[in-house]
């Protein structure tokens, strides 16, 4: 049944624009979040946004019925979600569409994974059946991500006359890897987007990818169209939060931690495990033993966020970071230098404070959709920054002109890109600097969505 307040713009993501905590007198805080989409959205006037309800608080919310308005909030079993969310999408997906499987030892698709991959089709079909209710007719529905790879061919059997549109975040794995699926589960994914009317992605590399593995595994794409939108950063923004006076407090502690005079090597990153931190930072310890002329002259300003902690093999990942870090402070570090400044604790201030400090931005992910870092830096940073960038990166398409670009595996090789970067001349560095901002902004958020959304509709 379709609801009498049908929308006209309808958005599905497994994290939405808001999120609910309870305080201790039984009350519920709601706090906003940021991001593409919220920006995007805020564009249309009658909208939707289907999304999960992703801690006790979220729940609580749902079964008060507070909601904000353009909001419906789903209070999928939170067994099935964490199935599906953790078992599947960030355990199977995630590792496939990054290619970051110890194939000798994983994966093991056997009778839990089918027991999981059951609670991603449920929760795949929550939100197909919410946004089927809540579509007006003829309605645009733009499905988000990996999350919901199921949903626009469910959504397509329940609602035909929708026009359905599905965009990949994450890279897409090449035909020989995605295989590694079962190969009932391949198809299925596949067949699962293509009931979209448009399918897109952040990178040509990416649709391809994508266009390979529907041509090898199902003779084709069929009637779906295929489009690129390679997210920009959100300039006027970044502009004017980073010039607040919170950014600033943090910058007089950075410099001040850092010590006058000294070079700084910025990254800025959750613990993912293809973000690579690790080897980014024995690039750096390699840097240090090979150029001694570094030593007590340059920080690595190393900001590594916990992500996904309720997975061992990422706790795993935070510990050895930490681990790596201390070792390098430990060998090189004087009474008066610390090599590496490692900060674990999220603080978007202090993320830009870093950002606006930046002499050299690393980016080095073994595999990323897009890294907006990548975009962000050059667009904040007070004197311009060097990028030393992984051509494994989405943001390599648009930024590798500009770029130091490395091979994300070979550490003796990143190590020399950050000995170029940090001798760069200062009037090459700074107007790279420029070239790269302008081409970070070109397709800011509001645009990048108003761009697919326009497409899905012509």
């Amino acid at each position: 049944m379709v609801s009498e307040h049908a929308a006209q713009v309808l958005v599905a993501s497994n994290r939405g624009p808001v999120s609910y905590t309870r305080r201790d007198d039984g009350t519920l805080d709601s706090k906003r979040g940021g991001g593409g989409l919220v920006s995007g959205l805020s564009a249309v006037d009658d909208k939707l946004w289907v999304c999960a309800a992703l801690s006790d608080g979220d729940r609580e919310a749902v079964r008060r019925g507070v909601s904000e308005p353009g909001v419906r909030m789903l209070d999928i079993d939170a067994a099935v979600h964490a199935d599906a969310y953790n078992g599947i999408a960030n355990s199977v997906l995630w590792f496939v569409h990054h290619m970051i499987y110890q194939t000798p030892v994983e994966p093991v698709f056997d009778a839990e994974f089918r027991r999981q991959w059951a609670s991603y089709e449920a929760y795949n079909q929550a939100f197909a059946q919410a946004l089927a209710e809540e579509a007006g007719e003829g309605a645009a529905v733009l499905v988000q991500d990996y999350h919901l790879s199921l949903v626009p061919g469910i959504l397509r059997e329940l609602r035909p006359d929708l026009r359905i549109g599905h965009f990949s975040h994450t890279p897409w794995a090449p035909v020989d890897y995605f295989r590694l699926l079962p190969d009932d589960i391949g198809e299925q994914l596949l067949k699962g987007i293509l009931g979209a009317d448009r399918a897109a992605f952040l990178t040509r590399r990416w649709a391809d990818a994508f266009i390979g593995c529907c041509t090898e595994i199902l003779g084709g794409t069929g009637r779906t169209r295929i489009g690129v939108h390679g997210l920009g950063a959100d300039a006027e923004f970044l502009r004017r939060r980073s010039r607040e006076a919170d950014v600033d407090e943090r910058m007089e502690i950075l410099r001040e931690q850092v010590g006058a005079d000294r070079r700084t090597i910025v990254r800025v990153d959750r613990t993912e495990l293809s973000k690579n931190i690790v080897r980014g930072l024995h690039a750096y310890r390699a840097l240090l033993e090979e150029r001694p002329e570094w030593r007590e002259r340059v920080v690595h300003i190393a900001f590594a966020y916990p992500s996904r902690q309720d997975l061992a093999v990422y706790r795993d990942y935070t510990a050895e970071v930490q681990r790596v870090a201390d070792g390098i402070n430990a060998e090189y570090g004087t009474a008066g230098w610390t090599p590496v400044l490692l900060h674990v604790d999220d603080d978007f201030a202090r993320s830009l404070a870093a950002y606006r400090l930046a002499d050299v931005a690393l980016v080095n992910p073994i595999r990323d959709g897009m890294n907006l870092v990548a975009k962000e830096v050059p667009v904040v940073s007070d004197q311009g920054c060097a990028l030393v960038l992984s051509r494994e990166a989405g943001a390599y398409e648009e930024l590798g002109e500009d770029a130091l670009v490395v091979n994300p595996y070979d550490v003796s090789a990143t190590a020399a890109a950050l000995h170029e970067a940090l001798t760069m001349e200062p009037g090459e560095r700074s107007a790279r600097s420029k070239r790269l901002a302008d081409a970070a902004t070109a397709l800011p958020p509001q645009q990048w969505f108003l761009d697919q959304l326009d497409a899905l509709r012509s």
